[in-house]
């Protein structure tokens, strides 16, 4: 007989030294593994957290603006204007002839000397020109405005500045308040840090996205149930198939430089525009979309397109009633990390030329346009320390333009997902 047969097995003695010096160690490195583990998830919760106060801190003070009374006598410096000149189309016209900068300087000399206007943004009348508009009856009577303050006595009155707006923070204290900012979420970009305004950078964001997503989205669908489904197997497609997973990982500049050259020097079509870039973000989020599409398609049980097939549907009615509604979630989780990424691009959008200063919002897709990741950059660059609240409270504009979408995203991605 085989001696192999003939040698019994001992139990394991679980209780022997060496056995529990074994469950021993065991256990201690589970322990660490959890121990590291949790002490990666705090360090990742603490540096977020650190951002998140930092960005929030500065960024909070970007929503607001310091301002100083003004009080304007209308109808003794207009000699008496009817407010009906300044209702209509013709309001802000109207406005312009009156002379309002001139006014609104006077007024200011008048009440804090010769060198007051000065203490004050050289585009603070446009608050002024904004309330007649609002109730042109205010120039039948005499009414205090709060017109914003330079950019050095505004950091100085928030934070610290340079001696002489100290000085001036100091001697108009009892005076100086701070006021919401509104003129930053409804105007563009400006020379002055009290004047800009992150509208039209985020109206260039969000034409870009759409542009980006009506392109993206269902080309790179057809795209991954046609390699999926119908495609025959062979080295094309697998030629296809790692072209389009060397695709994803092609570094961002390198379809700027490919839309420099083809959108705009082959096709002519308008420099820093929405639709360029649109186009261009298409191309980068568009692999993304195949990959993950084609995983989600891939996913479906084999189950669900036999019993279609089965009960008589055609090839095509299997794919688009049955495979593609239960692949979607997949497909759109894809979607949300390939715009995300799309949104917060700034090299390509950059070689395409979407870094123009752009002062009126873009009112279609060939317009001139920027983007919030772009605008960022670009007022991160500014000498002035006015630029630097702004600069943070565009970022939490980004990261709420952001979460919105991704909210969106993942609400759809949920009201279609089928349990198994």
């Amino acid at each position: 007989m085989n001696s192999l047969t003939d040698t019994k097995r001992r139990p394991t003695d679980w209780q022997g030294a060496a056995m529990q010096k074994r469950i021993a160690k065991r256990y201690a490195a589970e322990r660490r593994f959890k121990a590291i583990g949790m002490a990666a998830i705090m360090l990742s919760a603490g540096f977020l957290a650190f951002l998140l106060v930092i960005m929030v801190g500065n960024g909070f003070r970007g929503f607001t603006q310091t301002e100083l009374p003004v009080e304007i006598d209308f109808p003794a410096v207009t000699g008496g204007v009817s407010p009906s000149q300044f209702e209509g189309a013709n309001g802000n016209a109207n406005i312009q002839s009156m002379g309002l900068p001139d006014i609104v300087n006077s007024s200011i000399e008048l009440q804090y000397g010769k060198d007051g206007t000065d203490l004050f943004s050289t585009s603070g009348w446009t608050s002024v020109s904004a309330m007649i508009l609002a109730d042109p009856k205010i120039v039948e009577q005499k009414t205090t405005v709060y017109l914003p303050v330079t950019s050095e006595i505004d950091v100085a009155y928030k934070d610290s500045g340079t001696p002489e707006s100290e000085r001036i923070v100091s001697k108009y204290s009892d005076q100086l308040s701070t006021g919401f900012n509104w003129n930053f979420l409804s105007n563009s970009d400006a020379t002055d840090p009290m004047q800009v305004g992150i509208w039209g950078a985020f109206k260039g964001s969000l034409i870009t996205m759409l542009v980006t997503l009506l392109l993206a989205f269902p080309v790179g669908v057809l795209a991954a149930l046609y390699l999926e489904e119908y495609a025959p197997k062979n080295r094309l497609t697998d030629l296809i198939e790692v072209s389009i997973n060397n695709l994803a990982a092609v570094p961002s500049i390198i379809f700027g430089l490919l839309g420099l050259a083809v959108f705009l020097n082959f096709f002519g079509m308008p420099r820093s525009g929405a639709l360029v870039g649109g186009l261009t973000l298409a191309l980068m989020t568009m692999p993304v979309i195949v990959i993950s599409g084609r995983n989600a398609v891939k996913a479906v049980p084999p189950s669900i397109r036999e019993a279609a097939l089965g009960i008589g549907a055609s090839p095509l009615q299997v794919v688009f009633h049955h495979v593609l509604p239960l692949a979607l979630p997949g497909i759109l989780t894809g979607t949300i990390i390939g715009m995300a990424r799309a949104l917060g691009e700034t090299a390509p959008l950059l070689m395409i030329g979407m870094r123009a200063f752009i002062a009126t919002p873009p009112s279609g897709i060939t317009d001139p346009a920027t983007v919030l990741p772009v605008q960022i950059f670009l007022w991160s660059d500014e000498v002035d320390r006015g630029f630097v609240e702004k600069t943070s409270a565009a970022i939490i504009i980004l990261l709420l333009f952001l979460l919105t979408m991704n909210a969106l995203a993942i609400y759809l991605r949920n009201r279609f997902e089928t349990r198994w």
